[in-house]
């Protein structure tokens, strides 16, 4: 049977001791991929994690803010005078910009906690 002439054991020692430098190397790059793919996956799955639970608050208070307009609408067909118009639409303008307020900050906490989350995770 013919020898391999690219078996290791086939090469002169300066040849096979870059084979096996190369190896290593080639086996630290590898490990170092590894790493860096186990940690940018937790990354991921905690980014997604807290841009689902935005995404449900989003929606909720869609629906809050979308119930408070029609029964603000509501009211407003039921107005005697423009007196009583104009009173109902400050009320509702006042109530949704307290509201829209405290939405805007949940929503900048939670996608701020989202963020530092994602930096600290690990593989």
């Amino acid at each position: 049977m013919a020898k391999d002439p690219f078996a290791v054991s086939a090469l002169p020692e300066q040849a096979r001791a870059v084979v096996e430098q190369a190896r290593t190397a080639f086996n630290e790059i590898v490990e170092t991929a590894n790493k860096a793919v186990g940690q940018w996956q937790g990354q991921a799955e905690a980014a997604h994690s807290g841009a689902s639970e935005i995404a449900h608050k989003s929606m909720s208070y869609a629906e809050k803010n979308m119930a408070a307009t029609f029964d603000f609408v509501q009211k407003l067909m039921q107005a005697k005078d423009p007196t009583e118009v104009v009173r109902l639409q400050s009320a509702f303008l006042s109530s949704q910009m307290q509201a829209l307020s405290a939405q805007a900050q949940e929503l900048g906490l939670s996608a701020a906690e989202t963020i530092i989350e994602a930096t600290k995770a690990k593989p």
